[in-house]
C-alpha cells in the first residue's frame, strides 16, 4: 500500500500536469502569433520537465524544420532542416511513436548530428510526434545534458503536448473572420447524428 508521502508526491505531480495543460490551453485560445504560442509552449515544457533543451520541428514537405527552441538559435530557426528519413526525430515522425532514451542518445545509430547544435552531445532524449487531424505534422524533442530516466508521467505529458500543439496548428489556419462567421451549431449538427448508447 502506498505511503502517505508517496501519495502526496503523486498528487503534487498530477496537479503540476494539470496546470501545464491549463496553461497550454490558454495559449490555444489567445490571439497570439503562432511563433509566440510555440515559444510559450516550449517554455512551459522546459519548466515542467526541467530539461536543458526543448525543440519543436514541423513538417514541410519531406523535411522537418526547426521552428521553436528554448535556446537562442536565431541562425537555425526556420533554417535547420532534416529529411523525414533522418535522425531520431525523423524516426518519431515516421513511426508516429514516442521515443525515450535515458543515456547516450548520440550513440543511437538513428541519431543525426548537426554540428551547430550543442544538443548533439546531450545524453537523454525524449520525443513525441505532433499530431493534427490524425496526421503527423511535427515532433517535439526534450533533451537533458546528463543521463535522465524519463518517468511514465513525463512521457504521457509530452505525448499530450504533441496533440495540443497539433490542435494549435489546426486552429492557426482559421482566420478570425472565419471563426466569427461560423455557425457552430450547424457545423456540429451537419456532421451527423450522435450515436445513442444502448
Amino acid at each position: 500500500m502506498p505511503k502517505a508521502k508517496d501519495l502526496e508526491v503523486r498528487l503534487q505531480r498530477t496537479e503540476e500536469q494539470l496546470r501545464l495543460f491549463q496553461k497550454i490551453s490558454r495559449f490555444m485560445v489567445r490571439d497570439l502569433s503562432l511563433q509566440d504560442v510555440l515559444n510559450g509552449i516550449v517554455a512551459l515544457i522546459v519548466e515542467y520537465t526541467a530539461c536543458d533543451s526543448c525543440l519543436v520541428y514541423l513538417l514541410d514537405g519531406e523535411d522537418l524544420v526547426l521552428c521553436a527552441s528554448n535556446k537562442p538559435h536565431p541562425s537555425t530557426i526556420g533554417k535547420l532542416r532534416m529529411r523525414w528519413s533522418e535522425g531520431l526525430t525523423g524516426w518519431v515522425a515516421r513511426e508516429r511513436r514516442l521515443l525515450a532514451i535515458s543515456r547516450e542518445a548520440y550513440r543511437d545509430p538513428r541519431f543525426k548530428k548537426f554540428g551547430e547544435l550543442e544538443e548533439d552531445n546531450y545524453e537523454a532524449f525524449l520525443s513525441a510526434p505532433v499530431i493534427a487531424r490524425n496526421r503527423v505534422v511535427g515532433v517535439v524533442n526534450v533533451q537533458h545534458r546528463l543521463p535522465h530516466q524519463h518517468t511514465g508521467g513525463e512521457m504521457e505529458v509530452l505525448t499530450t503536448v504533441g496533440e495540443q500543439v497539433g490542435c494549435v496548428l489546426v486552429l492557426a489556419r482559421l482566420a478570425s473572420s472565419a471563426l466569427e462567421a461560423a455557425n457552430h451549431v450547424e457545423l456540429v449538427l451537419s456532421s451527423g447524428p450522435v450515436p445513442m448508447k444502448q
